[in-house]
Order: C-alpha cells, then structure tokens, then sequence
C-alpha cells in the first residue's frame, strides 16, 4: 500500500510539474533564429533586452540549445515576455500605466517642452464659440508623445507639467493656469520663463547619462485665420544634428501626408531660427510649430483627440529614424 501511494505521489508531482509549465509558458510567442542569430541578437530582433530577459529566456528554453547556450537552426524557441510597465500619474487615472513593448529607444532620454503655460496661455483661437488656448493642446500632444517615446524603452523628462489634467480625449480643453516647470511656479516675465526651462532641461542634462539626448519644443503658431500651414521644424543655426533631426520628422511627415492626404501635399519646412530655448538648451533641439490655432482647417488637427495622437506618432516614428542613426555614434 505504501509503494503505490509513492508512485501516485510520484505521478502527481510529474504531471503538477508539466501543468505548470505549461501554464507558464502559455500564449508566448514563438520563433527559429535566423543564420548567424546568438541569443543576444535574437532577443534584440524581438525587442528584448540580453540584460533584463537573458536569464529568462535560458530558463525557459532549458535543454533546446548547443554548445555553450549556442541557438539551434531547426528549432523554435519561447520568447519572454515584456513585463515592464511605468506609471506616470502625470498622464491621467486612463493612460497613467503605459506598458514597455520594445526597446527601440533603449537608453535615450528625452527632455519635452510644450510652449508657455502658468500665466502664459499662447496664441488663441476660436473654434465656433469655444476658445483654444496653445498651451492646453501643445500639453496634451506633448504628454502623447512622452507616453510613445517610454513604451520605446526611452527615458522621458516633461519639463513643463500640470498635475491635474492629464492626456485628455476630449474636443475643447479647459483653461487653467496651475502648470508648473518640474514643480516650481512659473513665473510672469517671458525672459523668465524661457530661462527657468532652459535651466531646468540643462540641469538634467548634466546628470543624465547617455550618448543620445534630445530636447523637442512643441508649440502652435497664430497667423491669419486665412491660413492654413503645415508643421514647422526649426533647429539651432550650426546644429548638425539638429539639423538632421529636422530633416528625418519632417520626411517623415511629408511620407504620412502623401499617404493620407495624397491631393494636398506637404508645404512643411525646416530651417534655423535664432530661438532663445534653441541657442541656449545643451542637448540637441528640435522647435516645432505644429499649424495655426487661427485657421479652421488647422484647428481639426488639434480638436479631434485621433489627429492629436496621430501627430504624436509621426513624432514618434521620426524620432525612432533619427535614433537608429545616431545611436551608435
């Protein structure tokens, strides 16, 4: 009685074990190297980093590799999965837990600057009764795209920051005047706001470590309500790499435009302008004016919350491209 209540425990514990195993292995992805593939390009190729899913991926391919952990051609091997998730309560209750799905942006950092805020609403428009103020939709396409450029593995700073409203889903954003720069008030005088955001991104710039840091300026220009105008790109005069980050987000715009809105074309420009936040912050910088809070076409691209996030993505997807350049340099 006693041997076989040891081979069903025996039993038991073996098929308890495989339960689990396969329970814990369940849903995750699949896939065979490719010629020449270690495992640290392999993890690379599917947006994994060897430091933080190494370990995990040996654990969960036990017994399928060659001599010294080499990748096997014929065979399919478990990927881990990316468990990384950030929390920025700065991005509102909905989108505050953004979860990590690549490492694209793996050691960049980004420091983010919408224009004016505090005392300072920006330009103004008006869309049939109700007022635009620059800084309310220049905030909440900044806080789109800080929330894109994490899920790329980035490290983001938003230098300006309004602890309450969040990224916003809704058509007409309300006025308010509680933002702040990295916690401190903002002050009145123009000169005085511009330096205490330039001091703010430049001081974190000399503590951040990583060969690849950018400064993004994004703001709304007044003009006409007759016109209508593409996005604007400006870099310091004699910033090579300003210059060519520019360059890659507006080609990268004129790509989604020709996509999009094939009839319309893209009249977007980049070129340098002797811009006090340009000369002065220490990390490459981009200012971009993203159309006219004037013009009734131009107001569509900032009033419907899908065209605020497709603007962050465009954003996004130019960044990546000037990244993939520069980050081996």
């Amino acid at each position: 009685m006693r041997k076989k209540f040891i081979i069903y425990l025996a039993l038991l514990l073996l098929f308890s074990g495989t339960s689990v195993m396969s329970q814990s292995t369940e849903g995750l992805p699949k896939d065979k190297p490719k010629q020449g593939e270690g495992i640290y390009s392999f993890l690379r190729r599917h947006n994994l980093s060897y430091s933080k899913y190494g370990k995990k991926f040996l654990e969960l391919n036990k017994g399928r590799f060659g001599k010294n952990n080499s990748l096997m051609m014929h065979q399919e091997y478990i990927l881990p999965a990316n468990e990384d998730v950030v929390t920025e309560p700065l991005f509102g209750k909905k989108y505050e837990k953004t979860k990590v799905v690549s490492n694209e942006l793996d050691g960049a950092v980004f420091y983010l600057i919408n224009g004016h805020g505090g005392p300072d609403p920006g330009a103004m428009g008006k869309y049939g009764v109700h007022p635009m103020y620059e800084d309310e939709y220049a905030y909440d396409i900044v806080l789109r795209l800080a929330k894109n450029l994490i899920s790329k593995g980035a490290k983001v700073h938003m230098i300006i920051q309004d602890a309450d409203d969040g990224i916003r889903d809704d058509m007409f954003l309300a006025y308010d005047n509680d933002e702040t720069c990295l916690g401190e008030k903002i002050p009145l005088d123009q000169m005085d706001r511009l330096n205490q955001r330039v001091n703010a991104v430049n001081k974190l710039y000399r503590k951040d470590k990583s060969s690849y840091k950018r400064c993004i300026i994004i703001h709304l220009d007044s003009r006409s309500k007759r016109k209508q105008i593409d996005v604007f790109f400006y870099h310091a005069k004699g910033s090579r790499k300003g210059k060519d980050m520019a360059i890659t987000l507006r080609q990268t715009f004129d790509s989604k435009y020709k996509k999009h809105q094939p009839r319309r074309g893209f009249e977007g420009t980049v070129s340098s302008r002797n811009l006090y936040v340009l000369r002065k912050t220490n990390p490459v910088a981009v200012f971009i004016e993203l159309g006219n809070i004037q013009n009734y076409r131009d107001q569509l691209r900032f009033v419907d919350e899908n065209n605020r996030q497709a603007l962050a993505n465009w954003l996004t997807e130019g960044i990546i491209k000037d990244h993939n350049k520069y980050k081996r340099k």
